[in-house]
């Protein structure tokens, strides 16, 4: 395993395009939540509403480009055929995709943790007054709703390499994971029955993992916090063992 994790490390080093993703993602994850926050006009410690959740909302995009890397992880390998190489190298497939799993795990969290740091922080300063009473760690929900922003974009992260190693393809991958992200949430607005509604924002995965961010009215929410991040969770679980499965029963 420590030979895998380190060429996966290497090849994800190596190349420019994983780089200025996470740096994509970082920028635009904080570009959105400032521009967000700095459109709210408020009295100083009287703006009302959920202000973490308005500050974080930078996370509904930046999630796009760490969907795509994590698909380019190994769909990349798929298109050029250099998947055989990695077989070749590391024959056991399962040791394989669990080190891709890793190497992914922790460069999106540490990328997410920075996106997300930025993004809170950039809330502080663009709302003085109410961000210094409630956009801070110390605040308990705002702290949760922080911790989980890092894990859901990981479990993207995850949910997007489990898709791309069944699919095997680059486009189709990026297509299936950001209309799972985005279309879903979409089509649940345009469904009338209000249960009906309710529970498809519960089981999407963007829909139900975002409720963690929510420090305000939790009870008013489709689902709670947690269970929402859980429901992502399992969705990136599921993914995750589908591709194990089809990586080691097909032929590279």
């Amino acid at each position: 395993m420590r030979l895998a994790l380190h060429a996966e490390w290497t090849k994800l080093r190596t190349v420019a395009g994983p780089l200025w993703l996470m740096v994509g993602a970082i920028v635009a994850t904080v570009a959105l939540s400032a521009a967000a926050t700095s459109v709210v006009t408020c009295k100083p410690g009287d703006c009302g509403g959920d202000m973490a959740k308005l500050s974080l909302i930078g996370v509904d995009l930046g999630q796009a480009l760490v969907a795509i890397l994590a698909v380019l992880v190994i769909s990349g390998e798929f298109n050029t055929g250099m998947i055989r190489t990695t077989l070749t190298a590391v024959p056991r497939r399962s040791t394989l995709f669990a080190a891709k799993a890793l190497i992914v795990t922790a460069v999106v969290a540490a990328a997410g943790t920075i996106a997300v740091l930025g993004s809170l922080l950039a809330g502080r300063l663009v709302l003085p007054g109410y961000g210094d009473q409630t956009l801070t760690l110390t605040d308990g929900p705002t702290l949760r709703a922080v911790v989980g922003s890092v894990l859901y974009l990981v479990l993207i992260a995850l949910l997007s390499l489990g898709i791309a190693t069944a699919v095997r393809d680059s486009a189709t991958s990026i297509g299936v994971v950001l209309g799972l992200l985005y279309i879903l949430p979409i089509l649940a607005q345009t469904i009338s029955d209000p249960q009906w509604q309710r529970t498809t924002e519960k089981i999407a995965p963007m829909s139900a993992g975002l409720a963690v961010q929510a420090t305000t009215d939790l009870g008013n929410l489709p689902i709670g916090p947690w269970a929402g991040l859980g429901v992502t969770a399992a969705w990136a679980a599921a993914a995750l063992l589908l591709g194990g499965l089809l990586l080691r029963r097909r032929d590279a």
